[in-house]
């Protein structure tokens, strides 16, 4: 782990890399057609090169782009997804992702946290439900605080996985555990991975890698976004 008073100077965008192949995936959708309300049910059975299986009202249909059944029309598929328009509605559908007929794009909460004089992003941020302060550093591994801050959280560290740590100190002992779960800006993640190390460094809580990997992170002119779409 490298120390928190360190200047940050590159920020790193989490990706998630794209499945490949043929990919099962369940999407139900629902609108109001021509004439009255109705109900129709879709299943993403597989995705090809602008070309989709989808089980359309209980029957399969093999689709390519621009073709169009029961109101669903397939315009481009690849192994990550399918464009799909249905009632002059068009959106990209990931797997496992369910819309309705009046779909709302997915929310997509931000946070913006300037640089402090010390070339730092400081913030806010709730721990197992408790309010405590953290700085951003994508040079930790993991969520980073001391003995006297797990304390303070209610962490019985001392069951978690001991563990040495270097610091400008010395060899000092630690503990790994997994924080129940850490949000920040909104954005909640479960089951981070954490260390708390004896003593009293770090000063501030760092907010590493086991948090930030789940997040995409930006940075321009002296100010940090972290961002996901909900």
């Amino acid at each position: 782990m490298q120390r928190a008073q360190r200047q940050h100077s590159e920020m790193f965008t989490s990706r998630i890399a794209p499945c490949r192949g043929w990919l099962p995936a369940l999407l139900l959708l629902w609108w109001l057609g021509s004439g009255g309300a109705f109900a129709a049910s879709v299943t993403v059975e597989a995705l090809l090169p602008n070309t989709a299986v989808l089980m359309i009202n209980g029957q399969r249909k093999t689709l390519r782009a621009g073709d169009s059944v029961d109101g669903v029309k397939l315009l481009s598929a690849d192994a990550s997804g399918a464009v799909l328009e249905i009632n002059g509605t068009r959106q990209r559908v990931g797997l496992n992702r369910n819309i309705t007929t009046n779909y709302v794009a997915p929310e997509r909460r931000e946070l913006q946290i300037p640089r402090n004089d010390r070339m730092q992003y400081i913030t806010s941020a709730l721990i197992n439900g408790r309010s405590v302060q953290v700085m951003v550093d994508t040079g930790a591994n993991v969520v980073a605080l001391n003995t006297r801050q797990a304390e303070a959280l209610g962490l019985d560290y001392a069951a978690g996985i001991p563990s040495t740590l270097e610091t400008a100190s010395g060899v000092v002992d630690a503990w790994l555990l997994n924080l129940d779960r850490v949000e920040v800006g909104g954005i909640p993640v479960e089951g981070v991975r954490a260390t708390v190390v004896l003593g009293e460094y770090p000063t501030t809580i760092l907010l590493g890698m086991s948090y930030l990997q789940h997040v995409e992170l930006r940075e321009r002119n002296g100010v940090l976004s972290i961002s996901r779409e909900w």
